[in-house]
Formats: structure tokens, C-alpha cells, sequence
């Protein structure tokens, strides 16, 4: 269905090919995952299977993809849109228009499909992504998560036979991405569907791949099992390192095939003590409140997004803040940086209502960083980033850190999302804001990166600081966060230790809770730091 044949792209001014010599074959009915470090090309692959590279980024491609049959050399996009569906990772730069139900009818009014079909399709993918509840309800006004299933919901209503995806359970809530994805697979059972995804977080969708795609980052790619693969990729979800670190064979791939192995490990790890709750820095007697919320209710038309929330932060708390899509987590952080303002109740940051902050003062009291990185990001270059950011030099060293050996003449928009990220958390974390509120943080990072973030929250909040997370990451929460807050329709259903909170909770759990419950280790690292003579 897809075919790469000898196929090098090259990037107008890059210095070395995105993609070199490829060859690969997709065949119909498969379920291909691209895996590959930040910035390796995959998101360069998925572009060419429709031919948006190079036609629309520019550069050359020599070689043969096809598709279907079709030459992506004689058949420019739109020749090849009744054929594949395309959702990238920012979906809001593909909506064409302001309501979800005419979103998803608008590509099949494109292809010239009847009223009656469209009207039944809408409503097929309206039940499929979950959306039924906000058909009318502007784009704009839906989280993010919400925004990606309309998009998704928008291509598979066209009825592809090849659907390329690109990210597309990063702004998802893991009941969601786990109904997207099981509804990805019947497709690719029941119909044949063809698809080529590429994801950072393999623990939601390794165990749904027939085959993986491995981008290595020097434009070579390869592809095999998905256990072949997994036995010595540099990117691995918890339970493939778990599995690697105690050398089960085969290498499990799920929680299921993981927790047949576990049964020893388990029992050795409920002989020790009980652990201490995890703490960035020793609470002291009186922790000093740096936010306050008290009241909260925030309400979009008819949406009450936030209902009478309390919540206080302290120095030196690593909070995530969690829930399903459109419970309120963005609505909460924007409401503490003053973008949102409550309609009852009231919230502080420093003693100060950050409403009446602008500029330095702002800056210097809270810092965010968006769910999309680029609304931050308007100079024409790293370099010019970091030097119109509160501090240049820790903007440069922080971005080195994150996302080392990127070129600082390069333009932000060329950049992979992760390393986008990464250069807006670098200049929002230069400014040294004694709060700092990331939203979504890990969209489009692997685990190296996500790993390098850690460290760097950590840092921060030991040095005093504290950090609000709104995300959907599981495995991002059980690794840095010392509190965890749950919020449920606009509303506070859960507010304690992450290590409490996530283990009882089957839809926060990461991996390796699952696989080692009911002994409460979150993290490969927690095992390790359990049991030192294995390392």
C-alpha cells in the first residue's frame, strides 16, 4: 500500500538529508508505528507518504513514493486526499472550520460526496471519537485533546484507505487515547485501514503495532517486529526497560505479558520496608504558599470549565495536575499566569492577583509555557530566542540541555515540535519565576528528552521553586511529581501524594505500578533505587 523506493529528502539549507536512501513497504491492513529520537525525521516520513514533502515544505526528494499505486512525483496532495488522511501534530492549523459537525463534513463536501452520505459519516465519526456531546460547539472552545479527535474524526469521515498520524494521542487523556487507538485498530481489522503513525508514548501504543518503523536521526531508517525492534531501541516504553533490566524472555511488550513475569520480582520488592513518600526538598515545619486559589469558577457561554476550585501551592512542590479532556487543568493554569480571569472567587500568585501583572512583573512572578510552544516563539531564529529572553545565556544553556546539537541560525518553525518545546520552555525558564506552569510539557519529547526535563524540574524545585504540570502523561507524573491533583468536570475530585493518587487510580497508574501492583513502585528507577545490587 505504501512503498518507499531508494528515497533521500533534503531540507532547502540543511546540511544533511532529513531522509537518506529509504526503502520500505507498508502492505494494506497494517498498523505501522515510526519510533525515532526528537527531531530523527519521522514527522519528515509521514509528510512524504502524501507528498506535503517537498511539495509544501520545499527541498528535493529523489527516489519513488508511492501509495495506492499513485506516484507522489505525478500526483500532488490533493490527488492523493481521497486516498490519505493526513492529521498532524497541531491539528488547529488544519481546521477550515468554526463548529466540530461542519468540521468533519467539510473534506467529504470536498470530495463531493452526497448529503445523505455525509450526514451518516458525521455521525459514524462523531460516535467513534466520542465527540457526540460537542458537535456544536466551536473549535476554538474545545481543550486540546478534544480539538485532536475532531480532527482525526474529520480525515476518517473521508474514509481513507491509508491514515497518517503524527502525535496523535499527545493531548489525549488515557481513556480517550485508548478508545481512539482500540477504534484505530478495528478499523485496521474489520476494513483493511492502513495506517502510519508516528508517537512518543510507545506505552500507550506499542502493543497495537504490527510493525515498527525506527527513524535513527541520521536519515536511515529500518523496520521489523515490534519485539525485534523493542529488544534494543534507544527509545523503549517502563515495561520494555523493566522487561530488558530483568531479562524476561520474550521481551513483554504490555502489562499483561509483563506481569506473567513479575510474580518473583513482586514478592521481593513486598519483603522491604516501606519507602518514604517521595519529596523534592525536606518540607519544612511551615511550607510557604506561593499560589492561592480560593473559590475559583471560570464558565466559557454555557461551559463552566472551572466550579468553586481551592487549591493552595507550596514552595518546593512538583504538582501534576491531571483528568480527562476538558475537565479544566488548562482553564486552572491560565487562571494562575492571568490570562483567564474568574468570575467568582478570586486567585493569587505571590499575594498579588497576577490579573494586574503585565511585563517584568509578570515574568518575574510566573512563568508558562502553552500547550502549543509556538505562540511563543516569533523571532527568526534559536539564537535571537534566547537573546530576547529575561536571560540569554540561561535560555542558550537550558536549550542545549533539553535538545543538544540543534543549529541556532535555525528558524523555530523548522524545528521538530519536541525541539519547539524545548526552546520555549528554555526562554519561559530563563526568567526564573518562582512559579512555573507547564501545560501538556511532553508533547513531542521522547524519553531521553522527557528524562532531561525531569532532571531540570527537579533541580528547580529543590532550589525552591514549585511547578504546576497539567498533563496527560502518566509516566511523566509518576516520575517528578510530589502531589497530584485529579479534576472532574471543572471541580477538585482528588488532591495527595502522587504515589497515593496514581496507584488507585487504574486510568493514572503507570506501567510499572501496574505490572508490580500491590507494591507501590511508579518507575524502572524506584525498582532500581529498591534494590541496588542488581545495578
Amino acid at each position: 500500500m505504501i512503498r518507499f523506493e531508494n528515497v533521500t529528502l533534503t531540507y532547502p539549507d540543511a546540511r544533511e538529508p532529513a531522509l537518506r536512501g529509504v526503502s520500505l513497504h507498508i502492505p494494506e491492513g497494517e498498523l505501522a508505528l515510526v519510533v525515532g529520537r526528537t527531531g530523527s525525521g519521522k514527522s519528515s516520513l509521514l509528510r512524504a507518504v502524501n507528498g506535503l514533502a517537498p511539495t509544501f515544505t520545499g527541498g528535493t526528494l529523489q527516489g519513488r513514493v508511492t501509495v495506492d499505486g499513485r506516484d507522489t512525483r505525478t500526483h500532488p496532495p490533493r490527488e492523493l486526499a481521497d486516498v490519505v488522511g493526513v492529521v498532524l501534530q497541531d491539528p488547529r492549523n488544519g481546521f477550515v472550520t468554526e463548529v466540530v459537525e461542519d468540521e468533519i463534513a467539510y473534506g467529504m463536501e470536498s470530495l463531493g460526496l452526497s448529503t445523505e452520505v455525509m450526514r451518516r459519516r458525521v455521525e459514524e465519526a462523531l460516535d467513534l471519537l466520542g465527540l457526540n456531546d460537542v458537535r456544536q460547539r466551536p473549535l476554538r472552545t474545545l481543550s486540546g485533546g478534544q480539538q485532536q479527535r475532531a480532527a482525526i474524526a474529520s480525515v476518517l469521515a473521508q474514509h481513507p484507505r491509508v491514515l497518517v498520524l503524527d502525535e496523535p494521542t499527545s493531548a489525549l487523556d488515557p481513556a480517550a487515547a485508548e478508545e481512539v487507538l482500540a477504534a484505530l485498530q478495528r478499523l485496521v481489522h474489520d476494513l483493511g485501514l492502513t495506517v502510519l503513525m508516528a508517537e512518543h508514548r510507545l506505552e500507550r501504543v506499542v502493543q497495537f503495532a504490527d510493525r515498527i518503523v525506527h527513524v535513527h536521526g541520521d536519515g536511515q531508517v529500518t523496520d521489523g517486529l515490534p519485539v525485534q525492534v523493542m529488544a534494543d531501541a534507544p527509545v523503549a516504553p517502563p515495561v520494555v526497560e523493566l522487561g530488558r533490566w530483568a531479562r524476561w524472555e520474550p521481551l513483554p511488550l504490555t502489562v499483561r505479558e509483563a506481569r506473567r513475569f513479575a510474580g518473583p520480582l513482586r514478592a521481593t520488592l513486598s519483603a522491604l520496608p516501606p519507602r518514604p513518600e517521595r519529596s523534592v526538598i525536606p518540607p519544612p515545619a511551615a511550607p510557604a504558599t506561593v499560589a492561592e486559589v480560593k473559590g475559583a469558577r471560570v464558565q466559557y457561554g454555557s461551559h463552566v470549565a472551572l466550579s468553586g476550585v481551592d487549591l493552595r501551592l507550596h514552595a518546593g512542590e512538583i504538582v501534576a495536575v491531571m483528568g480527562r479532556n476538558g475537565a479544566g487543568k488548562s482553564t486552572l493554569l491560565r487562571s494562575l499566569v492571568g490570562l483567564t480571569e474568574p468570575s467568582a472567587g478570586q486567585v493569587r500568585v505571590g499575594g498579588q492577583n497576577p490579573v494586574e501583572l503585565n511585563g517584568r512583573d509578570l515574568t518575574s512572578t510566573v512563568g508558562m509555557v502553552p500547550q502549543d510552544p509556538g505562540d511563543l516563539l516569533w523571532n527568526e531564529s534559536v539564537r535571537q530566542e534566547c537573546i530576547e529572553s529575561v536571560d540569554a545565556d540561561e535560555a542558550r544553556r537550558l536549550f542545549e540541555e533539553l535538545a543538544p546539537g540543534v543549529d541556532p541560525a535555525m528558524h523555530p518553525r523548522d524545528l521538530s515540535e519536541g525541539q519547539r518545546l524545548a526552546l520555549a520552555l528554555a526562554v519561559v525558564l530563563s526568567a526564573g519565576a518562582p512559579l512555573l506552569l507547564l501545560d501538556e510539557p511532553t508533547r513531542g519529547l521522547d524519553y531521553p528528552t522527557k528524562h532531561r526535563l525531569v532532571g531540570l524540574l527537579r533541580r528547580r524545585a529543590a532550589a525552591g521553586g514549585t511547578i504546576v504540570v497539567a498533563t496527560h502523561d502518566v509516566e511523566l507524573a509518576a516520575d517528578v511529581a510530589t502531589r497530584t491533583v485529579v479534576i472532574a468536570e471543572g471541580d477538585i475530585v482528588t488532591d495527595g501524594p502522587t504515589r497515593d493518587v496514581v496507584t488507585a487510580s487504574p486510568q493514572f497508574a503507570p506501567q510499572v505500578a501496574k505490572v508490580l501492583a500491590p507494591v507501590q513502585m511508579l518507575t524502572v528507577a524506584d525498582v532500581l533505587a529498591a534494590l541496588p545490587e542488581a545495578l
